[in-house]
């Protein structure tokens, strides 16, 4: 199959002969196989983001929240105001293993050299650093920037517990809350260029509020410089928090569509009787799978969601609408392809088309490309709709 950079081919030559070798031994389970580890090629680009800062900085609830889980969730990164960390801790995201947060352990003792530090953490399997802060940044954060910058790899500053700085502010009577988050940001970029950084950014963060503050901006600015492999995989982990990362995970899986629809479209050329019908159906159920983790339509999603806003469980839920949402299988994909009138005579016809020279093969290919498209097309309309009511309803102040 082609290689992961070129990011999700349409299936080979010799990948279409491997399955018809397989359909015509009846060895369907080979097929399955095939498709499925065609489709998790892109599950397999690693991300690797390492997250450091000084002792009590935030920086394992910032990667407890970017993984969408609580401090006290089963495989969380363990917090507290001693450093917890002695060596770099990997973190797998719950959904996407592939992608990795690494808890590092803590800057800014005495003894601290930053060009041996990257060396003792392996600075060379991470794609890019975070650089976590509860205060004012110190002479060890920009330190290890520099280092990093030499290593030509990417870093951003970020300003956590924000939520505190806000609530602390709160208590003055000419308190307003955008003065005081401008104020915050720069005298964090001031502090940053007097002891040597040229132009930073910083993003305010507060781990408790991921869909306030500067996460947006962190997201679309480490969204921009990823190479488009790994923004991919980056953007299906992002936890699904507000209205525009459920916008942007809806046009990152409608890109895919496509090229899901042209692989039924590679297998319906083949003249195997029930071989495009059976890969179709397995195509659908990798497919939409992949949309419901995406959007954190799961049960364990929403009950984190509910204890996060306050709302009930059972609230986010009744805002669901999608079939899909009770479940996803094979029996669920054969009753809604079933449903259409045209896809019991498509499938007849897509053996027959397929079995007349050229034509024939091209015409197999359109009808299955099409009622590909149109399903996953359907269902990612269906279930981004899902997702955005459920955050409207955690997002609504009660009455």
């Amino acid at each position: 199959m082609a290689s992961i950079e070129d990011g999700f081919e349409i299936i080979d030559p010799k990948d279409l002969e491997e399955i018809k070798e397989a359909m015509a031994n009846k060895d369907l389970s080979t097929v399955v196989e095939k498709v499925q580890d065609y489709f998790e090629q892109q599950d397999r680009v690693e991300l690797n983001i390492a997250v450091t800062g000084e002792s009590g900085s935030g920086k394992s609830t910032f990667i407890n929240a970017f993984r969408g889980l609580g401090d006290e969730d089963e495989g969380s990164a363990p917090t507290g105001v001693v450093e917890t960390t002695m060596e770099p801790e990997v973190y797998p995201h719950p959904k996407y293993p592939n992608v990795k947060m690494w808890d590092l352990p803590g800057i800014g003792t005495p003894n601290f050299k930053a060009d041996r530090y990257l060396e003792e953490v392996g600075f060379q399997r991470y794609d890019f650093f975070i650089i976590v802060s509860s205060e004012r940044f110190r002479e060890c954060h920009v330190q290890l920037a520099n280092e990093i910058k030499k290593m030509r790899k990417k870093f951003y500053f970020i300003r956590s517990k924000i939520d505190s700085n806000i609530d602390a502010e709160k208590r003055k009577k000419n308190f307003n809350k955008e003065r005081t988050l401008d104020v915050i940001r720069r005298d964090c970029i001031r502090g940053l260029q007097s002891i040597g950084v040229s132009s930073p950014d910083v993003f305010l963060i507060s781990c408790f509020d991921l869909g306030s503050y500067d996460f947006g901006p962190l997201e679309e600015t480490m969204e921009r410089e990823l190479p488009q492999h790994k923004r991919h995989a980056l953007m299906l982990a992002l936890p699904n928090i507000s209205l525009d990362i459920n916008n942007k995970k809806r046009k990152a899986l409608q890109a895919d569509i496509w090229k899901l629809a042209a692989l039924s479209a590679s297998v319906a050329v083949i003249p195997v009787p029930g071989l495009s019908s059976a890969v179709d159906i397995n195509i659908l159920v990798i497919g939409l799978r992949r949309f419901y983790n995406a959007f954190s339509l799961d049960d364990i999603s929403l009950q984190r969601l509910a204890i996060k806003s306050g709302k009930s469980f059972e609230e986010l839920k009744s805002v669901l609408k999608s079939p899909l949402n009770n479940e996803i299988s094979k029996d669920v994909i054969i009753k809604l392809l079933t449903g259409s009138i045209g896809f019991a005579v498509e499938s007849v016809a897509e053996y027959f088309l397929s079995n007349i020279p050229l034509i024939g093969s091209l015409a197999a290919g359109a009808l299955s490309f099409g009622t590909i498209y149109y399903v996953l097309q359907t269902c990612l309309n269906e279930l981004a709709e899902d997702a955005q009511n459920v955050l409207m309803a955690a997002l609504q102040s009660p009455v």
